[in-house]
């Protein structure tokens, strides 16, 4: 088969790869979409010690079941892979489980491929409506999903009441936009510093962005997203969150500082992180997306595998304005 390869530092190949052999309770999988993730820009830049070169990328995808009693099932991808039988999975906190492996990251390949093996039971069946980019937006949506479900149970706001911040206006970001919404909250405002995307956002996806938060509005957040990660970001979600508020961390820009921890503790204001989505999550997002509960979900570009490294370029230099650029192996 045909893979879009990490090979090194800001260095992807478009060659050939083995193909994926399915092992027991694994199907194969024809990749007609997957996006690229900002996990997949840190291990593009060499930022990601779990993701060595070379490895085949990419998490974000759907696509279409080869051979066996489900041949011709289009379906999208829930790419963690748990055990099932642990105490957090038995919990129904199966993100958590200890021997969690992710495709994309050793040892299992990712989607950056025309083929891939995955277990039946990560395999969310998606209705004709729906189309392949569509359906592979489920895995990053999933994440704000999952964060905007345990940050409302942790606040002592109602959702119709809520007020909520966004930082960081990609895909993650506007997941968790679109998910607060669908989960009850009506004002959402995104903060997005890149003014094309931050025009995209307002003008194609109807959503509120600016370029930063307002001084007037620190201090007043009852809910805040970081979908970015970075001591910056960090920063502005320790000013904005009012008393009592919750930061909900899902980003992995940078692993150190920006927290102001004595206004956390002062003001009572809970910080949590939060790591990818459990497989409920996963399959009450697919859901979403199949109602059109989360809107037209029409926000991404599209482009040809053979191209992804102008692509991987082309997102690092701000050159793509939507919040989510997906590929098409065949």
């Amino acid at each position: 088969m045909k893979a879009l390869v990490y090979t090194g530092p800001k260095s992807v190949e478009y060659r050939d790869a083995v193909d994926p052999t399915p092992t027991a309770g694994e199907v194969l999988i024809r990749i007609e979409s997957v996006g690229i993730c900002g996990s997949d820009m840190h291990a593009y830049l060499g930022h990601d010690d779990r993701r060595p070169a070379p490895l085949i990328l990419g998490h974000e995808a759907a696509g279409v079941i080869v051979g066996g009693s489900r041949d011709g099932e289009r379906v999208t991808i829930n790419p963690l892979v748990t055990c099932g039988n642990c105490s957090a999975c038995r919990k129904g906190r199966d993100n958590l489980c200890p021997t969690r492996q992710i495709i994309s990251m050793q040892p299992r390949e990712g989607a950056f491929a025309q083929f891939v093996a995955m277990p039946e039971r990560n395999l969310v069946t998606v209705p004709e409506h729906v189309s392949y980019s569509q359906a592979s937006l489920a895995e990053p949506i999933a994440c704000g999903w999952h964060a905007v479900r345990m940050a409302l149970g942790m606040s002592d706001t109602t959702a119709s009441d809520v007020k909520a911040l966004v930082l960081g206006g990609g895909a993650i970001g506007l997941g968790a936009a679109l998910s607060l919404r669908a989960q009850g909250v009506t004002s959402v405002t995104i903060i997005e510093p890149n003014d094309n995307r931050r025009a995209f956002l307002n003008d194609a996806c109807g959503q509120t962005a600016q370029a930063a938060a307002a001084d007037a509005d620190m201090n007043t957040y009852d809910i805040i997203v970081d979908g970015v990660g970075y001591a910056a970001t960090r920063q502005t979600a320790s000013a904005a969150a009012r008393p009592g508020g919750v930061i909900a961390h899902i980003g992995l820009g940078q692993a150190t500082d920006g927290l102001d921890i004595r206004r956390l503790t002062l003001q009572e204001i809970t910080f949590f992180g939060t790591y990818t989505y459990t497989a409920e999550d996963f399959r009450q997002t697919a859901q979403a997306i199949f109602d059109g509960a989360l809107g037209p979900l029409d926000w991404f570009e599209e482009r040809a595998l053979a191209d992804g490294q102008l692509a991987f370029q082309d997102i690092l230099n701000g050159r793509v304005a939507s919040p989510k650029l997906i590929l098409k192996p065949n």
